[in-house]
């Protein structure tokens, strides 16, 4: 193996490590996005408005706690993503790596704001214009999430680097985890000098490059929806879209005297905003193209799949494929669909690449503005669709150009299937059997053993973590590794790339890490 090479597939284990740690923050919007979605649209008064029945105060009382409730999560999303990021780089202690993270990003902020003190920059009013907000009670740069990911990173490779360190004797208290916060601290520091010169060149670039994707029209969103979803089986596509969602790639509004920087905070800050009357045209470009993929082309692929699928092998496969569509209807998790014919037919999945960055286009054209939380599945379309009115959201276009693509996916895919002979499941050339994962394997005590077995054994673990349907693993020896072992423990597929390895499980993946995670630490 060349060096080119082994340095390209050490580079995927640290970008997929990278990848992950953005999970456990992306994994609370769904909640948040729940509360502010019902609360907000059902306390808004034109809302309210429209519907006099819901104009009954103990309603309204519980609407507008709920729609505080999500609105506090999305105004910290920065400091959220401080704290997570530092989590999930962690290998060890990570309760340590989370309160260093909010040290740090304090910090931070705190010596850029003694910074504009200093120098006289600090404004009173109109903060926006003058690229200044507030964090945390602090009057800082307007970061937004990209500064709470700066902190993360940073204090992510402090841990692992300095999180065993042994000082002399006489300092030996503030050796070990206690030295992280501490190194944090005055890292943080420097961190906060740095971005003071450098954020105001950063936004610059960043608005340069939001003009960019926007100067190309519907051709940039067809692009963008194609990369996004070939990111997808490499687990990379989280550090594709975040920089649209949350920075000032994805565009910049004013709303209520505030600069809102990113596509899905500009839309939740919209979505309590009772002056709205359509949501942002960014969501149109780098969200709501998802609807159409996820919930109706998707489901045209699987009913493709059953019905090429030998008649022997139909009960099985109908099963299969309507478990998995169900998952892409409802949740907009999409990977226990395309891993079934992800390795077996890769032009498969490049069509469905296709078809996505179309589906994009399309979303973008007739402006359908659909926000979502992290996916785009029926109820996200139900908080963020319907609810929130066709005036708003024109989400009543997703059905019909839905229904297309569902038939689009359905004949091409049968078509190609058909013509090359792809072994889709139920064409194989031997009967397939039922799996029977609750009978040779105990989930609650074999399982992980066996997945650890198949990753070679506790000693070839380095790392372990999960985004939302994949267990991510950094391996000594990837030559240990037994993907042949995986499917009986309820896998869908494997990914394997020097020494990072992704076994896909679906939406149950956190709890067989969990179950894991208790094996290792014993």
């Amino acid at each position: 193996m060349s060096r080119e090479v082994r340095k390209l597939k050490n580079l995927f284990g640290k970008a997929q490590q990278f990848g992950k740690s953005f999970m456990l923050p992306i994994a609370i919007l769904p909640a948040a996005g729940l509360l502010l979605g019902i609360g907000g649209s059902l306390s808004n008064p034109n809302t309210v408005s429209t519907y006099p029945f819901l104009d009954i105060a103990f309603l309204q009382a519980i609407f507008t706690i709920m729609s505080s409730a999500g609105s506090i999560i999305f105004a910290n999303l920065p400091v959220i993503f401080a704290v997570g990021i530092a989590i999930g780089l962690a290998r060890s202690d990570k309760g340590t790596a989370g309160l260093a993270a909010l040290i740090g990003y304090l910090v931070m902020n705190a010596s850029i704001n003694g910074i504009l003190i200093i120098n006289d920059e600090l404004v009173t009013e109109a903060l926006s214009g003058a690229g200044q907000g507030m964090a945390l009670g602090i009057q800082t740069l307007e970061m937004g999430v990209f500064g709470g990911i700066m902190v993360g990173i940073m204090t992510g490779l402090l841990h692992n680097r300095f999180n065993k360190i042994e000082l002399p004797q006489y300092l030996g208290f503030f050796g070990g985890s206690r030295f992280i916060p501490i190194v944090t601290a005055f890292s943080a520091i420097l961190l906060g000098t740095a971005m003071y010169f450098i954020w105001p060149l950063f936004q610059s670039l960043i608005t340069q490059a939001g003009g960019l994707v926007n100067a190309t029209g519907v051709i940039g969103t067809f692009i963008y929806g194609f990369i996004l979803r070939m990111l997808g089986p490499f687990g990379l596509h989280h550090i594709f879209y975040l920089p649209f969602w949350q920075t000032g790639i994805g565009g910049s509004l004013e709303i209520g005297g505030q600069l809102v920087q990113g596509t899905q905070n500009i839309f939740f800050a919209q979505l309590s905003d009772p002056s709205t009357t359509h949501f942002y045209e960014g969501t149109s470009r780098f969200m709501s193209g998802r609807f159409i993929t996820m919930m109706f082309g998707l489901l045209g692929a699987a009913l493709a799949i059953y019905h090429t699928s030998k008649p022997e092998n139909r009960k099985i496969v109908g099963g299969l494929m309507l478990s998995a569509a169900l998952t892409s209807f409802l949740t907009g998790i999409t990977e226990p669909l395309e891993f079934s014919f992800l390795f077996i037919a890769p032009i498969l999945y490049v069509v469905h690449a296709i078809f996505d960055g179309l589906a994009f286009m399309m979303a973008d054209i007739f402006n359908i503005t659909i926000g979502q939380t992290f996916s785009g599945g029926f109820i996200d379309f139900i908080l963020f669709g319907i609810l929130q009115g066709n005036e708003k959201t024109n989400w009543m276009y997703v059905i019909p150009i839905g229904i297309v693509w569902f038939f689009m996916y359905y004949f091409v895919f049968k078509f190609l299937i058909i013509k090359f002979n792809f072994k889709t499941p139920g064409r194989e050339d031997e009967k397939i059997e039922e799996p029977a994962v609750s009978d040779s394997i105990d989930v609650q005590t074999s399982r992980p053993h066996t997945i650890i077995e198949a990753f070679g054994g506790q000693e070839n673990i380095i790392d372990l973590d999960n985004c939302a349907t994949r267990l991510r693993v950094t391996v000594k020896d990837p030559e240990l590794v037994k993907k042949n072992s995986f499917p009986a423990t309820g896998s869908k597929g494997v990914i394997m790339n020097g020494t990072g390895v992704q076994v896909v499980y679906g939406p149950q993946v956190s709890v067989i890490k969990n179950e894991i995670e208790e094996i290792l630490e014993q």
